[in-house]
Formats: C-alpha cells, structure tokens, sequence
C-alpha cells in the first residue's frame, strides 16, 4: 500500500521520493503551488476556476490537456490532487480521492528524440519540494504516483494467476498495509463461515427472522427506520449492526461487526469511515457497492459501481474507498457481510463516528452502535426458528 505522510496544513513539504509523488489539498479558491529543486526552478501548478494550468517556472512554457475542463470547484466537500511521475514522465490531477477514475488533467510527455526524454526525466527526478500557497489547506502526501487503476477485490497471492495479476482484477492481499492484512486475517479463514456446524441453518433463520412479523430482526428493522432521518423515516435506509467484542479503541465502534442487508433495496446512506482502514467480506447473498470521490452535501455522483458476492472481499484505506453507499438490490436474498475496522499506525485521534449525508444534504454524524451481542443474537436465531410455525414458514418460504 502506498506510503503516505499528513501534512495539517504545511506550507512547505518535501517530497518522500524526489521526482514523485502526490500532493492532496484543500482549497476554495483558485490556487497555485510549485514543485522545485535545488536550483528553485521547476513547475508551477495552477488551479483555476474551469481548468488546470501547469508551466516550467524559468520559461513559462505551459503544458495543456486539451480535454481539461475543471478546476476548483464549488461544491461542499471537494478537495484536489496532484500527480508528478518522473519514471513514466506524466502529470495528472484530480478531484476527491487520489486515483485514474478521479483524473480532470493528464499530460503526457511526447519526445522527438531519446536525448530529449533524458534530460526532460533528469529534470522531473530534480524536483523535491512543493511550496504551497497560503490559501491552501495541505493534506497528505502520497510517496507514489498515480499509475494504474485499483482492483476493488482482495485476494490472498497464492490464490491468483498471473492473468489476475496482469488485468488487475485482484488486489494481492500482501499489497496492503499490515493493518489491513491483520483485518483480512481477522476474517479469511475458511471456517469462518456464517452457516457452520453448530448452525447450518443460520442464514435461513435470518431470513425468517426479517420476513415475519413479530421476530427480531423485523422489529429491530421497523424501529431503526428513523435513526439516519428522523423526520423521514424510512425502513428500506435500514440494516442490522451484530458486533463482535467491545470497542477497544483502536477502531470507530467495535473491530469486528456483522451487517445485514435485507432484501428489495435496503440501503445506507452516503457515508464515509473516519478515515480507518476496513475489510468488508461478503458471508451471504451479494451486496452493490457505489463509490464517490467525497462526501458531499451537494449532489456527487459515484465515480464506480460494483457488485460483491458471497466470499468477495473488498477493502478500504484511509485514503481509498472511503466514501460509499452500499445496497442491496437483491429482490430475493438477504445480504450478509463482516466488516472489520481499525485506524492505521499513524493514527492518534479516536473519532468515534462514520460522517454521512443526511436526507436535507447536511454532514452529520453517525456512532456506529450496536444493535445486538453476536453471540446472543445467533441464539436468539436458533429459538426463532426451532419456535417457528411450521407449516406457515414452509408455505410461505419455501423450506
């Protein structure tokens, strides 16, 4: 996983790598920054209203994206990147997370000549440092650039081919950070398993429990239908929160939850996670998965929309797949995921909250609680359906 520094603000940074990098900022008005070397020669970076401008300082000469058409923007929450890759000589920039699906600018250098590409690299590789503009809020570095797309799906490497590796459907487990493959080994295991041998017809009683009127899982559902709107309530922005464990504090709520995604829609709001990092794995049925560059009060639209079925596994960073919505869009199973949080190494303050976006457009703040031990609810399941009707559960359900 890309090394990355935060920056609180700075005015002068140093690059990790010379010659590479990127720089995430904040900023509501147009900008400039520069990317120097010894000699303070380099490049000026321009972010304007409607587009991006980047020029060498010593000649003025301008580099363009010819398809660029945005700048800063006004929208609530928006924040800007740039990408400097003195190995593949381009530039880039964005809007919101640092990533190929988020590119406003791109500038690739062409060259005549071999010689050319020598000296133009020698140049970029020279470059150490950004000085920023006061009106800028700096607020990370990343050590690598952007170069490639980023799977959403996790895989353990010696469960992938060579072809996995090369079309990037997976991203190799080991190409996390360590708390990251903590998490993933936290939930990965092959009995770790929904529908074991102490229950195999645990995901059955689940189904029954949300479906009957009277149970749990209905009556937990009804009475959530006001938690993220309460003057619109509305039972299909509903989902069940199992936890594992106390909150030991080194994650926004408990480590470990178990969520469930009824059927026909159910869904959350647009929300991010405290910027800690996550492995979300799939144990039952298939969950939709919408991913926008911030978190907006005004309309964003996701820049990517993806499927996971059962056993997928996704993940998140503290700087990547932040901001989501999940859904299910199943009409005839429930969906049933674990997900594991945990902030990262350099994390030192406990924000005990997942940010998300109300039904008016205001950020506000949801404690991720729970609804129900793990342990006491698997047994409340199992009375549920060794006390279920049974002629009424079969006719209806189907079992």
């Amino acid at each position: 996983m890309v090394k990355s520094f935060k920056l609180s603000g700075k005015k002068d940074i140093k690059l990790i790598v010379h010659g590479q990098g990127v720089f995430i900022f904040n900023s509501k008005l147009a900008c400039s920054f520069s990317i120097l070397n010894w000699e303070k020669n380099g490049l000026i970076v321009f972010f304007n209203e409607g587009c991006i401008k980047v020029s060498t300082i010593d000649n003025k000469y301008t580099y363009v994206d010819d398809n660029n058409n945005k700048g800063i923007i006004n929208t609530k929450g928006a924040y800007y990147w740039f990408s400097l890759d003195s190995q593949n000589q381009i530039l880039m920039a964005g809007i919101g997370e640092a990533r190929i699906d988020n590119v406003i600018y791109k500038y690739e250098f062409n060259f005549k000549t071999e010689e050319e590409r020598k000296t133009n690299k020698l140049f970029l590789e020279s470059l150490i440092s950004i000085k920023a503009d006061d009106i800028i809020h700096s607020i990370r570095l990343l050590r690598d650039p952007i170069s490639a797309g980023l799977p959403l799906k996790v895989a353990r490497i010696d469960h992938l081919t060579m072809n996995d590796i090369a079309s990037q459907r997976y991203m190799p487990l080991e190409n996390l950070s360590l708390v990251s493959q903590k998490l993933y080994n936290s939930i990965g295991g092959k009995k770790f398993i929904l529908d074991d041998s102490d229950f195999p017809n645990f995901s059955k009683a689940i189904e029954y429990s949300i479906a009957t009127e009277g149970c749990w899982c209905n009556t937990k559902l009804k009475e959530k239908a006001a938690d993220f709107n309460p003057t619109k309530p509305n039972v299909l922005e509903t989902y069940l929160r199992i936890t594992m464990g106390k909150n030991n504090g080194e994650s926004p709520g408990q480590m470990l939850v178990m969520e469930i995604w009824p059927k026909g829609g159910h869904f959350s709001p647009i929300h991010s996670h405290a910027n800690s990092e996550a492995i979300i794995r799939v144990l039952h049925g298939s969950i939709n998965v919408s991913l926008f560059p911030y978190l907006s009060g005004d309309k964003v639209e996701p820049f990517l929309n993806a499927n996971f079925n059962k056993d997928d596994v996704t993940w998140i960073s503290p700087t990547l797949n932040q901001v989501h919505q999940l859904k299910n869009i199943s009409e005839n199973t429930s969906c049933i995921t674990i997900q594991c949080y945990a902030y990262d190494l350099e994390d030192v303050t406990h924000y005990d909250y997942f940010d998300y976006i109300g039904e008016d457009g205001t950020t506000l703040q949801f404690e991720p609680d729970s609804d129900m031990d793990f342990i006491l609810f698997k047994q409340k399941m199992k009375e549920e359906w060794i006390n279920r009707p049974r002629n009424c559960f079969m006719r209806c359900f189907g079992f």
